[in-house]
């Protein structure tokens, strides 16, 4: 079995969808939902060791990404992205034995997906974000003290809410991200270009951080999407997790993350990994295997 994936296009009802798959296409259905600022290249490790373990491994660009179709309706809220991946599975003939993983925006897709309760997905994966519910009044204090630093970590967020400007300084911005939330010495200049194939104009660039500002209290989704938008960073999981974060992630506090998950369903598990940055699948990829691994077969 190769490692090289393959490439395919799933012309769904509502987008274009470019993907990379590796594994038996009778295996059971893993999807793989990648987060920003990176591209499903960013599986390629994980992927082909999930195919040998038997997996059907499909990794899409999300929308915005190309090749994926930038969305007709311009819409990137979380519902859009949670009926991306329903669409998918539908789209792909998934059994309810499914695997859901996601990184960053991914992962937040699949633990809004998980607390869904129509999701056909049997297993959830989530990697560098924390568990949004878990935020409760219950733990105000203890997240508060944690905040100053969580928000010099989080400058870039604010940057991205500027329009004209901070699509137009992408190609600045994301390597700096790159370089703060990695490990020391950690060489990106291969994903750089995966994301540059996958955001070449103003436009795809424009799409990438519009998933930053369409999480802002104004405005709605489309129509398709509200019902899934709805209390998706609040509803509690109806499956346990797999909640995975990097020690020394720049993008995001781990003791925030660790709070967060203490509201995890039973059966959970949350692992902080040593010295592992934000892209752990990436900087760790034989760890991260053996961790998943070990919850799909629990």
């Amino acid at each position: 079995m190769t490692d090289d994936p393959e490439v395919l296009t799933f012309d769904l009802p509502h987008l274009r969808v470019s993907a990379l798959a590796w594994g038996p296409s009778d295996g059971r259905l893993a999807l793989c939902l990648h987060g920003y600022p990176d591209t499903a290249w960013t599986w390629r490790h994980l992927g082909p060791a999930l195919a040998a373990d038997g997996y059907r491994v499909i990794a899409p660009f999300s929308r915005g990404y190309a090749p994926t179709a930038l969305p007709e309706d311009g819409d990137y809220h979380m519902g859009a992205l949670m009926f991306d991946a329903l669409a998918l599975h539908r789209h792909l003939g998934g059994l309810s034995d499914a695997v859901l993983i996601g990184h960053d925006w991914g992962g937040m897709t699949a633990s809004a997906l998980a607390a869904h309760e129509e999701s056909p997905f049997a297993k959830v994966v989530s990697m560098g974000v924390p568990f949004l519910p878990g935020f409760g009044k219950q733990v105000a204090g203890r997240v508060l003290r944690r905040m100053p630093r969580q928000v010099r970590m989080s400058w870039y967020i604010v940057y991205q809410q500027i329009p004209w400007m901070s699509e137009r300084t992408l190609r600045g911005v994301v390597p700096r991200l790159w370089h703060d939330w990695s490990p020391p010495g950690y060489d990106a200049s291969a994903d750089l270009a995966r994301l540059w194939e996958a955001l070449p104009d103003l436009a795809h660039r424009k799409a990438a951080i519009t998933y930053y500002r369409h999480q802002m209290p104004l405005g709605k989704p489309a129509v398709p999407y509200r019902a899934l938008h709805e209390d998706w960073d609040s509803a509690l999981p109806r499956v346990p997790i797999l909640a995975l974060h990097g020690e020394i992630d720049g993008a995001m506090d781990v003791r925030l993350v660790g709070i967060s998950a203490e509201a995890l369903p039973p059966g959970s598990r949350f692992e902080i990994m040593p010295a592992a940055g934000h892209f752990m699948h990436l900087d760790q990829p034989e760890k991260v295997h053996r961790l998943i691994v070990d919850y799909l077969s629990g």
